[in-house]
């Protein structure tokens, strides 16, 4: 079987996507990539597309190079592939929706879903988080969210934190989905910059990557 790396990953966003990426993480917290899936624990992340995926005017993070580990994005555990499609198409309309009321991107809310759980609504990793925004029990009850299980309920209070997030540290996105993965606390103790952690760092280079930012000028990426 041929393990994608994450750089691989990013070299298959900016051409032609000629195959389906999948996802799995194990019950560590390690994260793999593949083209070519085992069993029905991989979850499909990028699907093969018929155009190309540009991303010319892409202004990337200056946080170095990617770590050689295994990376530990939170990760989930839940069902196939063909139920990632379904989800999404299933939850596009509350997500939009959570999104305009929010007044954050719909795109941006996307791409942390997909990164987060890849749309599996019974996604629970191993540190607890859980749904397709993953949220932890303290961020659930600082955000209102009664039911993490409830799509509703996870979408709206993980949107509220990403839209938190982004005031919090505008105009610097990178920031924002670096607190997102890592807590708000941990950019802030390391003087407003992403932590040094690869998990941290892959993730938001992998939100980044899927957002897209080149077709949204509002944010603007500082160091």
């Amino acid at each position: 079987m041929k393990r994608l790396t994450f750089g691989m990953l990013i070299a298959c966003l900016s051409s032609v996507v000629q195959a389906d990426v999948y996802k799995y993480t194990d019950n560590q917290g390690r994260v793999y990539y593949t083209d070519n899936p085992r069993n029905s624990l991989y979850q499909r992340i990028i699907k093969s597309a018929p155009k190309p995926v540009k991303l010319t005017n892409f202004v990337p993070p200056s946080f170095g190079g990617l770590s050689s580990e295994p990376l530990k994005i939170r990760g989930y555990m839940g069902a196939g592939s063909s139920g990632n499609s379904d989800n999404k198409k299933r939850y596009t309309t509350l997500i939009e929706q959570t999104a305009y009321k929010h007044q954050v991107d719909a795109r941006l809310v996307h791409a942390v879903i997909q990164t987060e759980s890849a749309y599996n609504t019974i996604a629970q990793s191993p540190k607890g988080a859980v749904g397709l925004m993953q949220l932890m029990p303290d961020t659930a009850k600082r955000f209102g969210v009664m039911d993490r299980n409830d799509p509703d309920q996870n979408v709206d209070g993980g949107t509220r934190y990403l839209k938190h997030l982004i005031n919090l540290f505008s105009p610097n996105l990178e920031l924002a989905l670096a607190a997102y993965n890592a807590g708000e606390n941990a950019v802030i103790r390391n003087n407003n910059s992403i932590p040094p952690y690869p998990e941290t760092q892959n993730y938001v280079k992998q939100v980044l990557a899927l957002y897209r930012p080149e077709y949204n000028q509002r944010f603007v990426y500082k160091h």
